[in-house]
């Protein structure tokens, strides 16, 4: 095992360790606001960086929902963006010169970005993670401050994947679960990068680390299908010598053109394993209740909708169906 991966081949992250945040970094990140230092933390910072004001009240259940998501959001940032959390009961005078400038504070919870002294955009009540991040990154990006740090993060994962540089890749999308623990694209990276590992095991102990509610996830749901195939391929792989001599003795052997395609996906033999699916459903694509379109399908979801060998199989599929 390399060194990316601790405790039963599993990830670091953020949630095995009782999911606290980390504490800003030189104390200026997240910081609390009021009347007399509102001009300072928030007008004046926001000149450098932008400002996420969070409006508060200790009577508001929304509020408690929201404020731990923004906080870990804004930590991610890595200090690309501050937060000042203004409780609007304890500084009723600043509550009310604000509104009288515009800002519906009579709902909360409600955050302002501002930037340049100015409020860049604003969203009202307790959003999910996802999209607190979405707002985070159109105020970096509208201020141009760039994008945050996992989006990096997962672009150099992205290229490590191409360069199969599978180790590398692995360190990547696990750092990134350390910030955004429930970040999918990250969880489908990681299991990918230890599946090209030949590591099953490190690959199934990620798929079971992720979060219920990310399961149906298509880039988690991707990566669970290429673990199966490659589970179902190692089991036939070294049959393949015997599955294609049964093929040449019989073109119409279905179900060894079956087994040589998951022996052949395992192998790397995209394209090859794809044609052997092709070949039956263009004899007899209604054979053994579609079982040949059906497993292209789960190749398609596995190796990813954009890979060449799923664009490609997928036009000479269109072909056969609607020619």
């Amino acid at each position: 095992m390399t060194d990316y991966i601790i405790g039963q081949n599993r990830p670091a992250h953020p949630g095995q360790a009782g999911g606290a945040s980390p504490a800003p970094a030189g104390g200026d990140i997240i910081m609390d606001g009021t009347e007399a230092n509102f001009m300072q933390l928030v007008l004046e910072a926001s000149r450098n960086v932008p400002v996420l004001v969070d409006f508060w009240a200790d009577w508001c259940g929304p509020c408690k929902q929201l404020t731990p998501v923004i906080e870990r959001v804004v930590t991610a940032a890595k200090g690309r963006v501050r937060l000042v959390k203004v409780d609007i009961e304890a500084n009723r005078s600043l509550a009310a010169q604000l509104t009288r400038l515009g800002l519906p504070l009579q709902s909360i919870p409600l955050v302002a970005a501002f930037w340049k002294g100015q409020i860049l955009d604003l969203f009202q009540g307790a959003l999910p993670e996802s999209q607190v991040k979405q707002f985070v990154e159109a105020v970096l990006k509208a201020s141009g401050g760039g994008t945050l740090p996992t989006a990096d993060l997962l672009n150099e994962a992205r290229v490590a994947m191409e360069m199969q540089h599978y180790a590398k890749a692995a360190e990547l999308f696990s750092s990134v679960l350390e910030d955004e623990p429930e970040n999918p694209t990250a969880w489908g990276g990681l299991v990918r990068a230890m599946l090209d590992l030949d590591d099953e095991e490190a690959a199934a102990a990620a798929l079971a680390d992720v979060p219920e509610k990310l399961r149906s996830n298509p880039e988690v749901e991707g990566a669970a299908a290429a673990l199966e195939l490659k589970r179902e391929g190692r089991r036939v792989a070294g049959e393949a010598t015997e599955l294609r001599k049964r093929i040449e003795a019989n073109p119409d052997d279905f179900e060894a053109r079956m087994a040589l395609a998951n022996a052949l996906n395992v192998a790397g033999h995209r394209e090859e394993a794809a044609a052997q699916l092709l070949t039956i459903i263009k004899a007899d694509r209604e054979w053994n209740d579609g079982a040949a379109r059906q497993l292209l399908f789960k190749f398609f979801e596995a190796w990813g909708h954009t890979d060449p060998a799923t664009l490609t199989a997928r036009r000479r599929l269109s072909s056969m169906l609607f020619s």
